[in-house]
């Protein structure tokens, strides 16, 4: 059901900063897992200090006049409104929506904004008037409407909602089921591959290292299917005692197939059992004075040891649960969430949502959970540092997602209330060192301003940096830093595509970098003056999409280079840096460049100076990083013929020795000059083929 309330006519709505979750009307914040949306800016008219004042009459008589408008269309909508629940979206008078709210009854919800005496927020208020037209989805039940609300959410980012940016989904371990050797290996996103999938896990660090320790106990391979077909003679995993060669049967069906039944069940919770057992075999093995069969059950054993270790506190009670607790000072939230999976814990995270002061920890809590299950499967059990409102309806929304029964619970005693504690206790010490950066990192962003004569203190800061290797895989790349330190959401990569560009022309691809950039950031302004321009200052809140400061890695031709591309884009507004290295590029003797000015040449242990050392050195990590992505990928495709001197007898000499490409790739010169065959200079080429030095 839609109802169009766009024949009463509006003034241009002003921005206003992302609001609430819809239920309560009053709620008004926002949430930021340090991932901020890109596509976000906003003007000087997004500072609450710019809100007209009740006891200005000017002002009052502008706020009523508005407001006026806004009334009108929810009151239009309201006529035609169901009884019923459902999901409401607020738009403005360029058909953008400004909120999505759910209502058990949508008619009285939208009564309640449409009073002119009803007592609400400022920022509510703003939404209203913004309003020109309201759309309603009637659903079956308020569980659905939750469901829908969540959803909607997250695909429109409505700037009034609470916004959980939370977009890298969590890492799971998968141990396949559609080859005769099942593979263990890590795994993200939709779980259509056949087999048993265990997790989630806070990070792929945890992954890594549990699947680490899974090969030491298990020996499953972590191989694909394609290099598991293609062997001859087993890999270098077989040889350290970390798989049993099932692709040249070391081990038959039966054996292989018992070794991943156990890795199973030690996943499946039934940890203890399987240690038992491979106890019992250790002391069999030892009985017989069998003793390198003991000792490898005794190596399987402190693998698994090591996995337990890792995992930190391990309910005996909880089989299944994710715990929430938020910790709240200085006006700044932190919610902290275990995992806990078969019995065992998978890990932790830290969010830290942005709220107004005044909101309590129920309140955030809420409006935290509302999203965070939309694109995650929940647990049989969600524990919570505080009671929040609506509990049991979330309850029902999630076991209606899930298929099973979800609780919903605050612990008061036991073996859950001291999970609980720890939680809170990690939700503590993450805010207090997340206050203790930014701090810091405002500082440093202030006394920027001070150094290198910023209007103001930059809020999104764009460094840019290329890789290659005599023209060849070249790659450009920008990291972004704030006030929240590195913004890793934003990084990009760009893979030059210019075709006349001369080989290692640094000047031509920094070229090519910014005006891809920056053309592609223009385009949405193309014909809209209304738009928000890069001289404009942005919302408090919100992190901009464009730079007040551009950082190149380089001297003064990089500069001039930028400075054109700027000039020709008419790009005034934006700051622009470059970094020069120092003599045998020396940490700490770096020469600034800016336009129009002397070059700049601060004391090495300057703060200012080591903060864009910083800035400059993630640059080049996240280059060279993509730069040999490239170049290992063009190494798969093309093969050895890439080596000089390397033919079709040389490569076959080297597989059959080494096995794999990225066994070749690791090897020392004097471990290739013993392949039959290859010289020692033929050695020399190929150690530097596999180990050179990207610009």
């Amino acid at each position: 059901m839609v109802h169009d309330s766009s024949e009463h006519p509006a003034p241009a709505p002003r921005k206003a900063r992302r609001g609430s979750r819809s239920d309560p009307p009053q709620d008004d914040l926002r949430l930021d897992t340090s991932d901020v949306d890109p596509e976000t800016s906003a003007t000087e008219d997004d500072d609450e200090s710019r809100l007209p004042d009740a006891s200005d009459d000017a002002s009052e008589a502008f706020v009523e006049g508005t407001l006026a408008v806004g009334h009108a269309a929810i009151e239009n909508a309201v006529r035609l409104a169901p009884t019923s629940p459902g999901v409401y979206r607020m738009l403005n008078a360029a058909n953008d929506v400004l909120y999505v709210g759910k209502a058990k009854n949508v008619k009285k919800r939208l009564s309640y904004y449409a009073r002119a005496s009803a007592p609400l927020p400022a920022r509510i208020l703003r939404m209203i008037a913004a309003t020109t037209q309201v759309e309603i989805v009637s659903t079956m039940t308020e569980t659905e409407a939750l469901l829908l609300e969540a959803n909607l959410i997250k695909q429109l980012r409505p700037r009034f909602n609470v916004q959980l940016r939370d977009d890298k989904s969590f890492p799971y371990i998968l141990i396949t089921g559609d080859h005769w050797a099942p593979q263990i290996l890590k795994h993200r996103g939709a779980q259509s591959r056949p087999g048993r999938y265990f997790g989630p896990f806070a990070n792929a660090g945890a992954v890594n290292r549990t699947i680490t320790a899974l090969q030491r106990a298990f020996l499953i391979r972590s191989c694909t299917d394609g290099f598991f077909e293609s062997r001859t003679r087993p890999c270098l995993l077989y040889q350290i005692k970390r798989c049993v060669g099932p692709c040249t049967r070391e081990i038959d069906f039966p054996g292989y197939s018992e070794l991943v039944r156990e890795a199973t069940e030690f996943l499946s919770g039934r940890s203890h059992a399987v240690k038992e057992l491979l106890a019992a075999e250790m002391e069999k093995a030892s009985g017989e004075l069998e003793f390198e069969t003991a000792a490898l059950y005794r190596d399987r054993l402190a693998a698994l040891s090591a996995i337990q270790s890792q995992q930190g506190i391990n309910p005996r009670t909880v089989e299944e649960a994710d715990v929430f607790a938020i910790h709240q000072e200085g006006g700044y939230s932190c919610v902290e969430v275990f995992f806990f999976r078969t019995g065992q814990n998978w890990g932790n995270r830290a969010y830290f949502p942005k709220a107004e002061k005044t909101f309590t920890p129920e309140e955030v809590l809420a409006s935290f959970l509302a999203q965070f299950y939309d694109d995650k499967p929940p647990p049989k059990l969600i524990l919570l540092s505080h009671e929040i409102e609506e509990s049991a309806l979330l309850a029902d929304a999630l076991s209606v997602k899930a298929g099973y029964k979800v609780e919903v619970s605050v612990p008061k005693r036991g073996e859950k209330k001291e999970l609980i504690g720890h939680a809170l206790t990690n939700a503590r010490e993450a805010l207090g060192r997340k206050l203790a950066d930014t701090a810091t990192q405002s500082r440093l962003l202030e006394a920027m301003v001070t150094t290198l004569g910023l209007p103001h203190a930059p809020k999104r800061i764009e460094v840019y940096d290329n890789s290659h290797i005599m023209g060849t895989n070249a790659v450009g790349a920008m990291i972004v830093a704030g006030p929240d330190g590195f913004m890793k959401n934003q990084y990009r990569k760009f893979n030059i595509k210019s075709e006349g560009l001369t080989p290692g022309d640094d000047y031509g691809m920094m070229r090519e970098v910014l005006e891809r950039r920056f053309k592609r950031l223009l385009k949405p302004l193309e014909g809209d003056a209304a738009k928000a321009k890069p001289d404009e200052k942005a919302d408090e809140d919100a992190f901009p999409q464009w730079p007040d400061l551009v950082i190149i890695d380089g001297g003064r031709g990089q500069l001039n280079a930028a400075r054109e591309i700027f000039q020709t884009l008419g790009l005034t507004q934006v700051a622009l840096m470059a970094v020069a290295k120092g003599p045998e590029r020396d940490a700490g003797r770096e020469t600034l460049f800016m336009p129009d000015r002397e070059a700049i040449k601060l004391e090495p242990r300057d703060p200012v100076l080591y903060f864009i050392q910083r800035l400059r050195d993630e640059a080049h990590r996240f280059v060279i990083g993509s730069h040999r992505k490239l170049r290992k990928k063009d190494i798969r495709e093309a093969g050895l013929q890439e080596i000089p001197g390397i033919g079709p007898s040389r490569k076959r000499a080297l597989l059959h020795h080494f096995g794999t490409l990225k066994e070749i790739e690791r090897a020392s010169i004097a471990d290739l000059g013993k392949v039959p065959g290859v010289s020692a200079e033929s050695a020399r080429k190929i150690f530097e083929f596999f180990h050179a030095q990207p610009g």
